[in-house]
């Protein structure tokens, strides 16, 4: 395990972060934020997949995964941006914190820049494997990174063509995915993460168990932290009753069954 390297990657984190921390503050879109994590995190993934052991087909596996996942988002979070689209939970946050803001969105975007390096270091982990390429968890882990991708895509696309209609301004999304969860492009975002400590548990490393970390910090982050809870206070807000029933209807993270309000 190349120690020296790991510290290179979480620098560059670092300080694509104070990056994004620069660019909210002179744009006043938090929007970019996001988008700027997103393309860090892939570069930063893709210089992990470069120094890693592994096989090459198994690091060229993993390249295509992080990349493909890296562009799709990073280019959504973009284009909604340059929209004219601002993330209420940012926006949220930077209104309670007042004269404060600046300092204290700094720090955020520092836990962010060390949130990234976990998520890298679970794809350094399967890419460091030396065993052979593919094994039946490979291939699993393959499936599932790549239907995660699509799922999360085709939800925000179904969000995405709701919000052009009129009465998106007043109503909540039930279009496609969005029947079954209330957050189905958070759900496959943690989807993704869950194939890489498959793709890192077929070798032999003892340190192959720390890509747990990226799918358990995933989803402390989207269903406990900074996902779910201050989005659906917004739309709370923003919908009130509305999407009260909603919740009394869809299951908040996992898609499931519709349920009969009572």
């Amino acid at each position: 395990m190349d120690v020296l390297f790991l510290f290179l990657i979480a620098l560059g984190l670092s300080l694509a972060m104070i990056a994004a921390w620069a660019v909210q503050r002179r744009t006043g879109a938090s929007g970019w934020i996001d988008t700027i994590w997103s393309f860090a995190v892939g570069i930063g993934g893709i210089v992990a997949i470069v120094i890693a052991d592994g096989t090459q087909e198994r690091r060229l596996a993993a390249f295509l995964l992080v990349a493909v996942w890296s562009i799709r988002l990073g280019s959504h979070i973009g284009s909604r941006t340059k929209g004219g689209g601002e993330d209420p939970r940012y926006a949220k946050l930077v209104e309670e914190w007042g004269d404060d803001a600046s300092k204290r969105l700094f720090l955020f975007l520092q836990i962010q820049a060390l949130a990234g390096f976990i998520l890298v270091l679970a794809i350094y982990l399967a890419a460091f494997s030396t065993a052979s390429f593919p094994h039946s968890l490979d291939l699993i882990a393959v499936v599932i990174g790549l239907l995660a991708i699509a799922g999360e895509a085709l939800s925000d696309r179904q969000l995405a063509r709701f919000r052009k209609k009129p009465e998106a301004k007043t109503e909540v999304c039930e279009e496609g995915l969005w029947r079954y969860s209330r957050h189905p492009n958070y759900f496959f975002e943690w989807l993704y993460w869950c194939s890489w400590p498959l793709l890192a548990l077929t070798g032999p490393s003892p340190f192959a168990w720390a890509a747990l970390l990226a799918p358990a910090l995933m989803y402390w982050l989207l269903v406990h932290a900074s996902g779910i809870p201050p989005l659906e206070e917004h739309m709370l807000r923003s919908r009130g009753e509305k999407f009260r029933a909603l919740q009394r209807r869809v299951n908040a993270f996992f898609p499931g069954p519709r349920k009969e309000e009572a």
